[in-house]
């Protein structure tokens, strides 16, 4: 790697004005609708074809397929095999990355909202050979929730190195030019239009990477415990309902209502993302995955009894 090619991180700053956003889909479309409200110049790319022409037609999202011109990459690629969407897969996003280390300009912010297993960032950064500025701060956004956990709520941010990071955060959360002309017409400090995102800074991206798929996990064992407790309820003859409204009671006390298992897009893919992110596995995480298979097959075992009653 010639030493021409690396970009200054301690000097180089960028211009914020042409954003792609990558990966169309669930969590892609909402940002992409969002940056551009932010009155950014937004483009799209997706591999599926009548997902991109959807965004074209119904939102203004750009069509794009050089990445020379632009200054921002939101990369917001699924990150799970198409077949199983608990398993973990990141082969798109090294593929998005590789397209951008041979058609991007040096020196641009690449910022990974996907979900992805520690230490993958910086082996993008490395597949970038080190020319771009590269961020992962994952997303909360929450397609159920959408007006209280949008694209705009706090989310934390890791950079590969700090002039990364500050470069991440500028365009997140950084000064707002419009709101702050005369700051710098006295004092001559740069103004920034930024995402108006709050970001929760650490110190480095593999704990950006762990924010992400602890939260998801976290949340697998709240709802582990609750199919256990339900469980046990029903074994016991004790109304789940009535003790849980009780136990809920408490300031500090929230157990969940379980329903048909744990799924989704997100929760078990990321939990196996955690688990598999150190030789040491987590006990109990590894005992709330059993407790959702039991749970899953005493559900199908009470659907089967309820079918035969109707037959």
């Amino acid at each position: 790697m010639e030493a021409v090619n690396v970009i200054n991180h301690t000097k180089q700053e960028i211009s914020f004005e042409k954003i792609l956003v990558v990966g169309l889909g669930q969590l892609g479309l909402p940002v992409a609708k969002y940056v551009k409200e932010r009155g950014f110049d937004v483009y799209g790319y997706d591999n599926n074809q009548l997902v991109m022409e959807s965004a074209e037609k119904q939102h203004g999202i750009k069509r794009l397929e050089n990445f020379k011109e632009i200054d921002v990459f939101l990369i917001c690629i699924s990150t799970h095999r198409e077949d199983d969407i608990s398993s973990p897969q990141i082969d798109g996003l090294m593929a998005i990355i590789r397209k951008i280390a041979k058609e991007a300009t040096n020196g641009k912010l690449v910022s990974i909202e996907s979900t992805v297993p520690r230490g993958t960032t910086r082996k993008m950064f490395e597949i970038l050979e080190h020319r771009f500025h590269v961020v992962h701060a994952p997303h909360r956004w929450f397609a159920l929730e959408e007006e209280i956990h949008g694209v705009n709520q706090q989310r934390v941010i890791g950079g590969v190195c700090d002039c990364c990071l500050r470069t991440g955060i500028r365009f997140y959360d950084g000064v707002d030019s419009e709101e702050k002309t005369d700051l710098e017409f006295y004092t001559g400090m740069k103004s920034y239009r930024s995402l108006g995102i709050p970001m929760y800074s650490v110190s480095t991206v593999e704990i950006a990477e762990l924010s992400k798929i602890v939260e998801n996990a976290d949340r697998y064992l709240q709802i582990a415990f609750a199919e256990d407790l339900y469980m046990f309820c029903k074994a016991n003859h004790i109304s789940f309902a009535e003790l849980r409204d009780a136990v809920n009671t408490k300031w500090n006390v929230n157990i969940l209502e379980p329903r048909d298992g744990i799924g989704g897009h997100c929760i078990p893919k990321d939990t196996r993302m955690f688990l598999e992110s150190s030789e040491i596995k987590s006990k109990i995480l590894i005992a709330a995955q059993e407790v959702d298979k039991d749970y899953r097959k005493y559900i199908e075992g009470i659907v089967k009894d309820i079918n035969k009653l109707n037959h």
